[in-house]
């Protein structure tokens, strides 16, 4: 783990810590001390690049493209007026998603467990969208006045232990910690909340939505946990009362009747995320099965346990599943995705590159469809290939680390050692590790020799990735 400041920390742990959608914006507002959207934008950018270095992540380029289209279509009938949003999706089960300065928008793999419609999904994004709207961590520069230093202090401690091995002394330090937080702000951020939950509602219905789906995803939480003997700690500093319910079901009941409740696309991704946190995929298939037990004409099942099976090598079987499901939508993207996964695992790779090339005909701007085509060319050995992919990707992800990632692995393959080590480069400076990245353009320049001009681009670069982290250690006043 790097060293970093108290504030960046703390706003790792709450991201990543179990709670509710609300409460880790009321924190952020606490914790951002923005007073101009550009402050508010470059202190978002700055946290993100090293929360990605502290947090598990999920690099699912089908979960990516899913969460940022959905999001970009809330926004775009939202009150949100800079709409240059970044997203960061959490390796964790627990329910949570989260809004931060400068539109950065977290998501965790949980949220997709426990919202059961693309409605009820929907209008939790929508909530915390109404948060960044509202600019309420502007508006919370009072409030974070009074989160005090030792506040601040006992959640590096808590930190430092968990990533010791403490484990579960540690995470209790930091639960603890984050409710005398909340706690501490609650009489800042009620209002807050209400706003969120009004300007969200009025959200869903602009962009198609039945806002329903809001009270609908509250009232569910609060029967779920309502007779657990150790209820979750948001639900002990920020429950979901009857009075929230009863005040966005009023909201939710003046909107005309009609809107989006459900897709099929968001069962398959909950179909995928699902599978992600089994055990195992005999596990999953087992559940799946039972699933088309109860309904046979259950497609989301039926694609899950098609993944389940690739996953688990049943390959014949993962065959047979998708079989029906492409028979019915011979150009669902989503299918066809995974038939080429199962060609691909099956070593059939004339097949999957024939498949990919009539669905790169039909979405030609596709993301998840543009990285199985790299993936694939790597399978064939065609890393200058698979590089061209890449790099027009890069072109419309530029700020997406996974895809540099992927650049210096296929750049590595092609012996391009000078491209490898700046695509990593930049894969570190978006993680935060400014030290590594210099480092690694170190290694670049050596190998450019008497390059002159290729040595001055280098050059440049490193001093702009050396300013970038000087101004962030400036913003968090290290």
């Amino acid at each position: 783990m790097n060293l970093l400041r108290p504030t960046l920390l703390a706003l790792a742990c709450l991201m990543a810590l179990p709670g509710h959608a609300d409460d880790l914006p009321s924190l952020g507002d606490a914790s951002s001390a923005i007073v101009s959207p550009k402050q508010e934008h470059d202190l978002g950018r700055a946290w993100l690049s090293l929360l990605r270095g502290q947090v598990n992540q999920l690099n699912d380029p089908q979960l990516k493209d899913y969460v940022e289209t959905t999001v970009y279509r809330l926004a775009e009938t939202s009150q949100l007026q800079d709409r240059r949003l970044e997203f960061i999706l959490i390796d964790s089960r627990e329910l949570n998603a989260f809004a931060a300065p400068g539109g950065i928008v977290g998501v965790n793999g949980g949220l997709f467990l426990n919202a059961q419609t693309e409605g009820e999904y929907a209008s939790v994004l929508a909530h915390e969208l109404a948060h960044l709207s509202q600019r309420h961590f502007a508006r919370g520069v009072e409030a974070q006045q009074r989160m005090q230093l030792p506040m601040m202090a006992a959640l590096l401690a808590g930190i430092v232990l968990a990533a010791g091995g403490a484990g579960d002394a540690g995470i209790g330090m930091i639960a603890g910690t984050q409710a005398a937080a909340i706690q501490e702000q609650r009489r800042f951020s009620r209002q807050n909340e209400q706003e969120a939950d009004r300007v969200g509602i009025q959200n869903l219905e602009r962009a198609g939505y039945d806002p329903r789906n809001m009270p609908t995803m509250f009232e569910r939480l609060a029967r779920q946990y309502r007779y657990d003997a150790k209820p979750p700690e948001f639900l002990l500093t920020h429950p979901v009362t009857e009075s929230r319910i009863a005040d966005t079901r009023n909201r939710a009941e003046q909107a005309p009747k009609g809107g989006i409740e459900d897709s099929q696309r968001y069962q398959l991704i909950r179909a995928r995320v699902a599978l992600t946190y089994e055990g195992t995929p005999g596990l999953a298939a087992k559940r799946f099965r039972a699933q088309l037990d109860e309904d046979p004409k259950l497609d989301a099942a039926r694609y899950g346990l098609a993944l389940a099976q690739i996953k688990g090598g049943q390959l014949n079987d993962a065959r047979e599943s998708l079989k029906p499901l492409l028979a019915k939508a011979p150009n669902d993207i989503t299918y066809n995705l995974a038939q080429i996964d199962l060609d691909i695992t099956n070593n059939r790779l004339a097949d999957a590159q024939q498949r990919a090339e009539r669905m790169q005909g039909l979405y030609p701007g596709n993301y998840p469809l543009k990285q199985v085509r790299a993936d694939l060319l790597v399978k064939q050995n065609k890393p200058a290939e698979a590089e061209k992919v890449l790099d027009d990707l890069l072109k419309s992800r530029p700020d997406d680390p996974d895809v540099w990632y992927d650049m210096a692995e296929v750049r590595g393959l092609s012996g391009n050692t000078i491209g490898l080590h700046r695509a990593r480069a930049e894969y570190f400076t978006l993680v935060g590790d400014f030290d590594q990245a210099v480092q690694q353009l170190d290694y670049a320049k050596r190998r450019a020799g008497s390059n002159f001009p290729l040595a001055s681009q280098i050059d440049q670069r490193q001093r702009e990735i050396m300013e970038q982290k000087r101004m962030v250690q400036e913003m968090m006043g290290r």
